[in-house]
């Protein structure tokens, strides 16, 4: 594991139901990059579903996030079992041990094959002061190791669409209109090959 150096303004955020999540950063502060552990899943959670109220908070009404809140536990069990299963995910964490990002992927499912990638980015998350400091990046590159690979991703979140065509990926034209608590909402499928 290698430490790398960025720059990012103190924040930190309030989350309903007592719960808050901080990060209180210095100037020149390093991260890492590294495997997620056990005891790694309820403060990446509440990480990921802090980046979904910045991603995602125009998008979805409160009451969508206070659920993914109440659902917590559940969360961190399901998880818990993948890992013991051999799922894998990756952290980028403050020298303290604060999570400051996750990305995690998974071999294509059949439905995406015809894209003849064999891995499938399936999360990358980045607090927003870190947008554009090289920590997605970096976990990006973890994940994939510059391989040929697909993601899903919302067409309403144009941050997101960019990032990925800067590293390569293309919507190749495939879409799907998602239902349940995200309906309203489409995903397009991005994918990268490198020839």
């Amino acid at each position: 594991m290698r430490w790398l150096k960025f720059s990012v303004r103190v924040v930190s955020w309030p989350l309903s139901h007592g719960l808050s999540y901080a990060v209180v950063v210095q100037l020149r502060n390093d991260y890492r990059i590294r495997l997620a552990r056990t005891e790694d899943i309820r403060p990446a959670l509440l990480m990921k579903l802090q980046a979904w109220r910045e991603a995602y908070g125009h998008l979805r009404p409160e009451s969508f996030f206070t659920e993914q809140e109440d659902q917590l536990e559940a969360q961190v069990q399901w998880w818990e079992r993948g890992i013991e299963a051999g799922a894998q995910f990756y952290v980028a964490e403050l020298a303290d041990g604060t999570i400051i990002g996750l990305a995690g992927g998974t071999p294509v499912i059949d439905e995406d094959k015809d894209t003849g990638v064999e891995i499938e980015l399936g999360m990358l998350y980045v607090l927003s002061p870190l947008y554009g400091t090289g920590v997605g990046e970096h976990l990006l590159e973890t994940v994939l190791c510059r391989r040929d690979a697909l993601v899903w991703v919302l067409e309403q979140n144009a941050r997101a669409r960019a990032f990925y065509a800067k590293h390569g990926f293309e919507a190749d034209g495939t879409g799907e209109d998602l239902a349940g608590c995200w309906e309203g909402l489409r995903e397009i499928r991005m994918v990268r090959k490198r020839g």
